[in-house]
């Protein structure tokens, strides 16, 4: 279940101190709705299966490249995700902070897949939480600014369960990210089937983007279930592939 809730969103407004900052950015939570935890609901609103992937990294670079040569109108048939290590993207000058930035750069691009905030096992859980409340308020920012949204979904060990698949459209396509943990990793092996199978149960995706390898036995079971598997070469398994 879903409600709405009341938010200050103007800062001058009358009932918001004088020289009050929105440094929460609640601005992008106007119209939401919120789920148990407070996770805003984040719809899908991409019409289409991506073509391809790129990082935020490769984004700006590309970005940078086009408007270099004052190509101010370019497109990039490709969708923006952001499965990078927290630091590349988060932090004083990350995207939390400097969203009008990255929605400039969008706007060139197909669309994206909502940021990949960790929710490492190691974390607190007041941290994790908030990680997940970011991936979807993000996300529910770019649908309204028509950038075509894909959700991504990231668990930790079991007791991120209880929210970390929350504000997410049911029987929907959802994209998850396998670089750095996933089943290629042994140690990690287990706790990314439990999420992967806990996921399929509770939102019935018909469909799952795979940045990185798709491959091993809980992808295969999947598949069984008639669900569409699609993955995407990561960049170092575009880097070794155009080296060979």
């Amino acid at each position: 279940m879903y409600i709405n809730r009341s938010i200050i969103l103007d800062a001058s407004s009358s009932n918001v101190r004088p020289g009050c900052k929105d440094i929460w950015n609640a601005f992008m939570a106007e119209g939401a709705t919120f789920g148990f935890h407070d996770i805003p609901f984040c719809p899908t609103t991409a019409k289409h299966i991506p073509n391809r992937q790129v990082t935020w990294e490769e984004a700006k670079q590309i970005h940078k490249k086009h408007i270099s040569r004052k190509e101010y109108d370019y497109y990039e048939d490709a969708f923006v995700n952001w499965y990078l290590d927290d630091y590349k993207f988060d932090g004083n000058h990350g995207i939390w902070h400097d969203y009008k930035f990255v929605l400039r750069v969008l706007r060139h691009f197909a669309g994206a897949i909502t940021p990949d905030f960790s929710t490492n096992q190691d974390f607190p859980e007041p941290i994790k939480i908030y990680a997940t409340y970011r991936m979807r308020l993000y996300g529910y920012w770019l649908g309204k600014e028509n950038i075509e949204v894909i959700n991504n979904v990231r668990w930790g060990t079991e007791e991120t369960f209880d929210y970390c698949f929350e504000g997410i459209p049911v029987n929907s396509v959802i994209a998850i990210g396998t670089v750095g943990g996933g089943p290629r990793k042994l140690i990690d092996r287990e706790r990314f089937e439990k999420g992967l199978y806990k996921m399929v149960k509770i939102l019935h995706p018909h469909t799952i983007l795979v940045y990185g390898s798709a491959n091993g036995s809980c992808f295969d079971n999947l598949r069984e279930q008639g669900i569409q598997i699609i993955s995407f070469p990561s960049k170092t398994a575009k880097f070794f592939e155009e080296r060979n």
